[in-house]
């Protein structure tokens, strides 16, 4: 039978949740002259605090299902792919051992600006000068605390009823923004050291500096040039794994045949295929690179194509219209948002793209070498040298640069291509979102029989003065 323990401390006074956010940031020296504020230490904030409030547990044995709250915002689509790739394996390894929610709970419990993250995301990258003031702005340490501090000030409340609802046992953070407050709630809670939290980084080279907090059990990086930094930002070796970027288990288990690919998706079978990629909203050089390609690869000697042609559009409908009233000499398909990319990637031989991350790692899967044709400043601007200096691809913006580079790994220049196809699978991880879910389990089958975490309101939450 299970038992019930009460773990309680006396009354005392407790300070508002302004005064709590700020000195845990700067220390006692925030209620003297604010221009004399320090730098915030995060290897203080995690000392034990059981003391704080009344924490009921009920043991019930280490066979119940565990809540996992996964945290993502739809800033960009590599953040929800790598929560859903991560509760997808948790499903295929686990079964109905974990319970897992994927949500955003800055949209869903807060306001603004942490509910509105997503289309100030993408006005800012629409507008890349924004966007690159924001990322680097925000780099330094005592910025970006003090910016979290300001908000969990206003929101510490909310960000606790989210997790109220969910009652995780284990928090996954994919989201540079979603492991400061969720840690400062659980220590005020008196919870961080019952609950596990790990963070999954999601950018395979530069990371903006908010996805490392030394207060998590484990952080997981894409990639080497990604751990070397978390490294240097104080985590312990024991804290830091290196398994690849989460990649959906239908994609990264897929076993798939060229030919019959073709078959099923109507592709000429003899003719090397490029898949142009526009992203899920069908932006960047699409339509100028179609065309460019169009000319390429078709040879004016011999009055016959060279290669063939796939472009996704995603939801632009607008492109995918005009593209498809062109009038082309060689094999085009026009494809709008695509839910099954596994099977063009696999029946295309090369992959045009921006340097998002996703995409990278699901190209590396299947071996296509990559045109990278533009990047977002800062989070992916590291994704370009990750994929030239090993080899997997080149980098232009250059739509008639890039055909010429396709038409020649199509004729004269098909060892290259051969040689960086090589190169994309030795760097490829298909296993790594199976690798982070198994070592998640790890962590909590060393915490032995969960506890029932209840979850209740703390005292400092409870006599707010703000």
């Amino acid at each position: 039978m299970g038992t019930i323990t009460n773990v309680s401390s006396p009354p005392t006074k407790v300070a508002s949740i302004t005064e709590k956010v700020w000195q845990t940031v700067y220390g006692n020296s925030w209620s003297g002259t604010r221009s004399h504020l320090r730098r915030s230490s995060y290897d203080d904030e995690f000392e034990d605090s059981d003391g704080v409030g009344t924490v009921q547990l009920m043991q019930i044995g280490a066979e119940r299902t565990k809540n996992v709250l996964v945290l993502m915002s739809d800033t960009g689509g590599g953040h929800r792919a790598s929560a859903e790739a991560i509760r997808d394996a948790f499903r295929i390894e686990f079964g109905d051992e974990y319970r897992i929610f994927v949500k955003d709970v800055w949209k869903e419990y807060t306001g603004w600006p942490l509910n509105d993250m997503e289309r100030s995301y993408k006005f800012m990258v629409k507008h890349v000068q924004l966007w690159r003031l924001a990322f680097h702005g925000t780099s330094p340490r005592w910025i970006h605390s003090s910016y979290l501090a300001a908000i969990a000030a206003f929101y510490a409340k909310e960000v606790e009823a989210g997790l109220m609802e969910y009652k995780p046992d284990i928090i996954i953070s994919v989201h540079p923004l979603m492991q400061h407050i969720p840690l400062w709630v659980l220590k005020w809670q008196g919870l961080q050291k019952k609950v596990v939290f790990v963070t999954v980084i999601t950018d395979l080279n530069s990371c903006h500096p908010t996805w490392f907090h030394p207060g998590v059990n484990r952080c997981y990086c894409p990639s080497k040039e990604v751990a070397k930094r978390a490294l240097c930002d104080g985590f312990e070796e024991s804290q830091v794994r290196v398994f690849g970027l989460p990649i959906r288990p239908s994609f990264a288990r897929a076993v798939l045949s060229k030919d019959d690919l073709r078959i099923e998706l109507e592709i000429d079978p003899d003719l090397p295929a490029v898949l142009l990629m526009g992203g899920g909203e069908g932006m960047g050089p699409v339509k100028e690179t179609a065309r460019a390609l169009g000319k390429s690869l078709y040879d004016k000697v011999q009055k016959k194509p060279i290669g063939q042609l796939i472009i996704i559009c995603g939801r632009n409908k607008s492109l995918a219209t005009t593209l498809e009233s062109e009038e082309w000499k060689i094999p085009v398909k026009v494809r709008g948002f695509e839910t099954q990319m596994q099977k063009w990637m696999g029946a295309c031989d090369c992959i045009i793209t921006k340097a998002g991350p996703g995409t990278i790692a699901e190209a590396l899967i299947r071996g296509l070498p990559i045109v990278l044709n533009d990047y977002i400043p800062g989070q992916e601007k590291g994704n370009v040298p990750y994929v030239v200096e090993n080899g997997a691809g080149v980098f232009t913006r250059s739509p008639k640069e890039t055909a010429r580079i396709v038409a020649g790994w199509f004729s004269t220049n098909t060892d290259e291509l051969k040689r960086m196809s090589e190169n994309a699978l030795k760097l490829a991880q298909p296993e790594a979102v199976f690798d982070i879910v198994k070592d998640i389990h790890e962590l909590t089958l060393q915490r032995g029989p969960l506890a029932k975490i209840p979850y209740v309101l703390t005292s400092s939450f409870t006599s707010l003065d703000i």
